[in-house]
Order: structure tokens, then C-alpha cells, then sequence
């Protein structure tokens, strides 16, 4: 098996080829179709030629935002899932008072401190906390990239 590629902030994000490569193209050009498909038959005689475009328009959309919602749904849990990760591994890596302070920590912060190597995670916790930081600006901070190669 071919070793991955070292993570980094200018490489971590990652494309799901089926996802966006496949599905969101085709439900959008399924909705681009059915608007095309409307416009076509809206001066058409007859009721039944404008519903029926109309229905596919609805379909269309309906479609498109089924894929959306599914992926961001497993988006979400895995947020959950990270979230409950990094707050087991601060409450073993920090020392009091910082570990008293995990509950501080915004959704967003824990998100991003989760690429972080055990040991600047003291240092950049409290930096978080400090001065706010934000998802990416914790990710650019890091000096010793924790990779996740199981995002989806």
C-alpha cells in the first residue's frame, strides 16, 4: 500500500469524488434541464404541458436538495463525533486550569485543534480560548500537522 501524502493546512481539504464530481453535476444539470424544459413549454396551449414542467422543476430541486442534505447530515455527525474526540483527548493532554476550561471551547475551535499533534495542543488551547480563535486560524497555526485521513 502506497504511503499517503503528509496533511497540511494547504492540502487537508478533500474532495469526494463520487459526491462532487458525479452527483452534484448531474442533480444540477437535472435542475438546469427541467428550467430549460418550462421556459420551452410555458407558451404552449394547455394546462397539462406547464404542470408537468413545473412538476419537474419541483423534482428537480427535490433531488438536488436530497443529495445536499445527505451529505451534510453525515457532515454534522461527524462534527458530533470529532467534538466528543478532541474532548476526551484534552481532558487527557491538558493540565488544570486549561482542562477545566474545555467546555469553553467553541465547535468550530475543537474541529480545528483536532489536526494538532498532542504537543502544542496546551499552547494553542489556550491561545484559543484567549484570543478567540477561529477554525481556520487554529488550522493555521499548527506547526505539527495531526492528520485526518477519515474525513469524509
Amino acid at each position: 500500500m502506497a504511503e499517503k501524502k503528509p496533511q497540511t493546512f494547504a492540502n487537508h481539504a478533500r474532495f469526494d469524488p463520487p459526491f462532487h464530481f458525479f452527483l452534484l453535476p448531474v442533480f444540477g444539470l437535472g435542475v438546469i434541464l427541467a428550467l430549460i424544459h418550462f421556459f420551452a413549454h410555458i407558451t404552449e396551449p394547455g394546462l397539462h404541458h406547464r404542470v408537468h414542467a413545473f412538476l419537474l422543476i419541483v423534482l428537480a430541486v427535490a433531488c438536488l436538495l436530497l443529495v445536499f442534505k445527505v451529505r451534510l447530515y453525515a457532515l454534522r455527525v461527524q462534527d458530533r463525533v470529532i467534538r466528543l474526540e478532541e474532548r476526551l483527548r484534552l481532558s487527557q493532554l491538558l493540565a488544570e486550569p486549561l482542562r477545566s476550561r474545555i467546555s469553553e471551547l467553541s465547535e468550530d475551535q475543537l474541529i480545528g485543534l483536532r489536526f494538532a499533534s498532542d504537543a502544542e495542543i496546551p499552547k494553542l488551547v489556550e491561545r484559543a480560548l484567549n484570543e478567540k480563535l477561529s477554525r481556520k486560524e487554529i488550522k493555521q497555526a499548527i506547526q505539527n500537522w495531526r492528520p485526518d485521513y477519515w474525513r469524509v
